[in-house]
């Protein structure tokens, strides 16, 4: 594969998101769906797939007090800007707010599952007193497919069925050997999009740190430390940061971030454990850049196959990636790389997804914790054999095996999740 094709691919994946990206694509839905017509409100209904109500049901939203489905519709409504696609939500303030939990005290807001065999589809429906429009968005958060204006299809675009932005045919033939070669050789000029998800990534960490988030995970590991209860070692430094990013994002923090394949909390967890690493190691920035650029890149690559909603948590493939990171930044080489990766494959994949929420950031530590568990001993030449559980000889072979379980073993799981949790 040339390396233009990578950097390509590495700048379509790598954006800018503000707030967890379910509620924020139903705010999207619903502010395009606002911006095609005239007249007062006067109903709005958002029918979802069971992994957009999962994610979008208990997580905070940016700067918000208020939570759900119809929230972050009517939130969109009322004050979402569609042209700032996953940032639509910024600027809002608290009388957006209150206009917006009018809407749902006056009974004008309605949620529901939709009938789909997709993973991510939002179709927001918008009455006033003068038109009607819908809107979806399907397999991407914000791949627009359908706009319609009462009744007549305005616009028919977006792409079906595709788990990442990139093309398939663009990212089939990605590999490890191939991303490593990459990285190890590219100008540094060149990844000006992964030096900016070190910093927006790092400030919201340090935000989670200081601040008071969530289930504060992050930070209460940094204060044990402190206590000299835990180590200040290489494994509570990378859970620590990484954790405390998404401590801020899952509460509603307003600091945006960069996202990796749609999901901010993975674009924390591939970048922020692979950051603290290298500040506690102290390498040189370049050291830092190229290995976060591995990182995304190994994440894309798993993603592309896995899919970008599953019953399994998708912090489990930034872990894969982080590993990886952390194995260069001790001065490892690709077949310690690949190990790594393998290691964390065999420890990680069995971890469900149950929603975006506060306590996601408990597996985001978890992960990190395995990242550099995973990389210290592929260093120390330990590697899970291919006589163990699933995993392959082959790198490559493990992931699709991996992919494999989220996609095809694990329907009825992620059916039985969302019931689980819509019975509280």
């Amino acid at each position: 594969m040339k390396g233009q094709k990578i950097l390509t691919i590495l700048e379509r994946e790598l954006v800018v998101a503000l707030g967890c990206t379910e509620p924020v694509a139903i705010a999207l839905a619903a502010a395009t769906a606002k911006s095609h017509v005239n007249g007062n409100i006067k109903e709005i209904s958002v029918k979802a797939s069971g992994n957009i109500i999962k994610n979008a049901k208990s997580v905070g939203i940016p700067g918000m007090s208020a939570k759900g489905l119809d929230f972050a519709a009517a939130l969109g409504a009322v004050a979402g800007d569609p042209e700032k696609k996953l940032e639509v939500l910024d600027g809002l303030t608290k009388e957006d707010e209150l206009s917006a939990l009018e809407l749902i005290e006056d009974g004008k807001v309605t949620a529901s599952q939709a009938e789909t065999p997709k993973r991510l589809y939002i179709e927001v429906i918008i009455q006033t007193d003068q038109q009607i429009s819908r809107v979806v968005i399907s397999d991407n958060h914000s791949n627009i497919t359908l706009i319609e204006v009462d009744g007549k299809a305005v616009f028919r675009g977006g792409c079906e069925n595709i788990g990442i932005q990139t093309d398939e045919e663009e990212i089939e033939d990605l590999s490890i050997d191939q991303i490593y070669e990459w990285v190890v050789q590219v100008d540094l000029k060149d990844l000006a999009i992964v030096k900016k998800s070190i910093e927006l990534n790092r400030v919201i960490g340090k935000e989670g740190l200081s601040g008071n988030y969530g289930l504060n995970v992050g930070k209460t590991l940094q204060e044990n430390v402190k206590k000299g209860l835990l180590s200040d070692d290489l494994a509570t430094a990378a859970m620590s940061l990484a954790a405390a990013g998404s401590d801020a994002r899952m509460a509603g923090s307003t600091l945006p971030v960069i996202a990796n394949t749609g999901s901010g909390n993975q674009g924390i967890a591939v970048t922020l454990p692979v950051v603290a690493v290298a500040e506690k190691l102290q390498v040189p920035e370049e050291s830092m850049i190229r290995a976060v650029a591995l990182s995304h890149l190994i994440t894309i690559h798993i993603k592309s196959k896995f899919g970008r909603l599953s019953a399994l948590c998708g912090v489990t493939a930034a872990g894969m990636g982080s590993s990886a990171a952390i194995v260069y930044l001790l001065d490892g080489n690709l077949q310690q790389v690949k190990a790594a990766v393998q290691n964390t494959i065999g420890n990680v994949s069995g971890m469900i997804c149950d929603g975006a929420k506060a306590g996601c950031a408990m597996k985001v530590s978890t992960c990190s914790n395995v990242a550099v568990q995973s990389a210290l001993l592929a260093l120390n030449a330990q590697e899970i054999s291919s006589t163990d559980g699933f995993i392959h000889d082959d790198v490559e072979k493990s992931i699709e095996s991996f992919c494999k379980l989220g996609n095809e073993g694990t329907r009825q799981t992620d059916e039985l999740i969302l019931k689980l949790m819509l019975e509280k």
